[in-house]
């Protein structure tokens, strides 16, 4: 069986108190794209992970596909498997790569195997493995708040507009960045306020930029002022909302279909995809 994990954008990202098991709350908008990797499972004589495509950085075990397959394991019996993972979305670079592939590796085990879990129930084993996970075991737009947990669906439609994605070759360290806000926030004196749903649903595109940010932004930028670039970019080539997601180094931004101006610039076009939301 082969299914096609999918990776998300952070629709606005607002980092928050620190929560007493060392996470952070966040307030923040999943929105799923079309940008995905390829997951095939297998049986076979013993457990095994093959990984083909984009370099993933990190031992075997520490893979979010072994993580789900162990904790899945752990609840469940079924026969070993190989996991074959075609990696095309990018680490490090805020999708929610590594999460998607653990969550649809839970899903597809247990359509495989016929396990009889519930969507509830892959929830609360997916938050095992990561914090984005949760999120895509329903793969749909969402609220997401405490370190994850907690999502919610929201109506957020973006079908009439054109979504592009954009990385540099830059891995960004989740807990490094993390850091670096934290320690911006102490010489500032300094907290994000979550930003208002209300407010969003009754916006329009070319509103979002005034109202939606994503945290993290101030210190990756600083650090990598190339991201930056990427995104000053999408708006001089004409997109109504710009961002970058989770904490980097992808960029995206929304462009109406009929407003979308190729660069010339071939540094800018050769990592940009034009793809759609789910």
């Amino acid at each position: 069986m082969i299914v096609f994990p999918n990776c998300k954008i952070n629709f606005g990202l607002n980092i928050l108190d620190k929560r007493e098991d060392g996470f952070h709350n966040l307030h923040s908008i999943f929105i799923p794209v079309q940008l995905c990797d390829a997951l095939e499972i297998i049986e076979s004589e013993k457990d095994e992970l093959f990984i083909y495509g984009r370099e993933v950085i990190g031992e075997v075990e520490r893979n979010s596909c072994f993580k789900a397959l162990q904790v899945l394991r752990s609840v469940r019996k079924f026969p070993p498997v190989q996991i074959h993972l075609l990696k095309n979305i990018p680490m490090g670079a805020g999708l929610g790569g590594g999460s998607a592939d653990g969550a649809f590796t839970l899903k597809l085990l247990n359509e495989k195997f016929k396990l009889g879990l519930s969507d509830n129930e892959l929830v609360k084993i997916a938050l095992l493995i990561g914090s984005d996970c949760a999120f895509f075991i329903y793969n749909q737009p969402m609220l997401v708040e405490g370190r994850g947990e907690k999502i919610s669906p929201i109506n957020i439609s973006t079908k009439d507009l054109q979504i592009a994605v954009s990385f540099p070759d830059v891995h960004i360290d989740t807990a490094f960045a993390y850091h670096q806000l934290s320690e911006l926030r102490k010489k500032n004196n300094s907290n994000r306020v979550a930003f208002s749903i209300e407010k969003i649903l009754q916006s329009k595109p070319d509103d979002w930029k005034n109202i939606l940010f994503n945290d993290f932004e101030e210190v990756v930028f600083k650090q990598h002022p190339e991201i930056k670039q990427l995104k000053d970019d999408f708006y001089k080539h004409g997109s109504l909302f710009s961002l970058m997601s989770g904490s980097g180094s992808a960029v995206y931004a929304f462009f109406r279909k009929s407003d979308i101006i190729y660069s010339e610039k071939k540094d800018f076009l050769k990592k940009t995809f034009f793809i759609k939301n789910l």
